[in-house]
């Protein structure tokens, strides 16, 4: 006890002692942790004038802080400070980053963008966020489609061409593909089977002969098939119609099937109900000039889908 009252001899009391020798020392805070005490109490309240802070029933205080942006449509905008505004001004700020850019893209003519470095780096780093933003809800992040939903960009499979300006058409018009139903008053039950183990063969399954043959009738002569995917199954571009003999499928998922029969039911299908959801929305009110131009060049040549002409 009497080493602690030797150590205490020289520190401050309040005067406050008990039971004669128990006595209440007086240890001030540091001065600088309470000048950083005092300014974080001036801070708070410059951030409640400056932004906003306190609610008032149904608002709040606004602040004085102010942020001036332009909006899409580039008309200049000032209003109070808040995380929407501020946005608005990065996005703005991001825009007038890439302009230069966007204008090289779009007097540059397609073929010669992959030639320039600068470019073709601009192109794979803004074009995989537009697409992500744009495209991939449908077509996926990487450009790999879906099946019975939504084409792979990747595989060099086109249903419209895979050219620069087939791949702009696409974007900025839209597509609808419709393939009418074959089911009911056109073919019977019988017939449908046969056009389907035909339509198989194509792509090289193993179906049985006789039906083969007599789908191979069908689809140049009854069933109208020619008329749209051409005599030797091919397709045409110019309507979307799809190439029947690459052994590549968007809307019946052959792949996925486990056996012939129901690789057959997966076209039947097709065939008995038709199509009428090949639908692809046109971007050309909501997408500028330069940014499909910068979409097609990222889908013709970054997702590698765009070598066939």
């Amino acid at each position: 006890m009497s080493q602690g009252n030797s150590q205490s001899s020289n520190v401050q009391t309040t005067g406050h002692v008990w039971d004669g020798d128990l006595q209440e020392f007086n240890n001030p805070l540091p001065t600088w942790w309470l000048w950083a005490f005092y300014a974080t109490i001036l801070f708070s309240v410059v951030y409640w004038v400056a932004y906003p802070a306190w609610p008032l029933g149904r608002g709040f205080t606004t602040g004085i802080a102010t942020i001036t942006y332009k909006n899409d449509k580039g008309v200049e905008k000032t209003t109070h400070w808040n995380t929407r505004a501020l946005l608005m001004k990065d996005l703005q700020d991001a825009r007038e980053k890439q302009k230069p850019y966007f204008d090289k893209v779009a007097a540059t003519p397609y073929e010669q963008i992959a030639k320039d470095p600068e470019l073709s780096n601009f192109v794979a780093s803004a074009g995989k966020v537009s697409f992500s933003d744009n495209c991939a809800a449908c077509h996926q992040s990487g450009g790999q489609g879906k099946m019975v939903f939504a084409p792979n960009l990747t595989d060099d499979d086109w249903i419209y061409g895979g050219t620069y300006d087939k791949i702009q058409a696409s974007i900025t018009n839209g597509r609808h593909g419709i393939m009418p139903a074959k089911g009911g008053a056109d073919l019977n039950e019988g017939e449908i089977e046969s056009l389907a183990n035909y339509v198989l063969s194509l792509s090289g399954e193993k179906m049985d002969a006789a039906k083969i043959a007599a789908g191979d009738e069908l689809f140049h002569g009854k069933g109208l098939c020619v008329a749209c995917h051409g005599a030797e199954g091919k397709g045409n571009k110019d309507i979307g119609s799809a190439n029947l003999t690459d052994k590549i499928w968007l809307w019946a998922d052959v792949p996925a099937q486990g056996s012939a029969d129901k690789k057959v039911a997966a076209v039947k299908a097709v065939i008995t109900s038709g199509l009428n959801k090949g639908v692809m929305p046109a971007w050309s009110g909501r997408l500028s000039a330069d940014q499909i131009k910068l979409l097609t060049v990222y889908v013709h040549d970054v997702l590698g889908g765009g070598s066939q002409k």
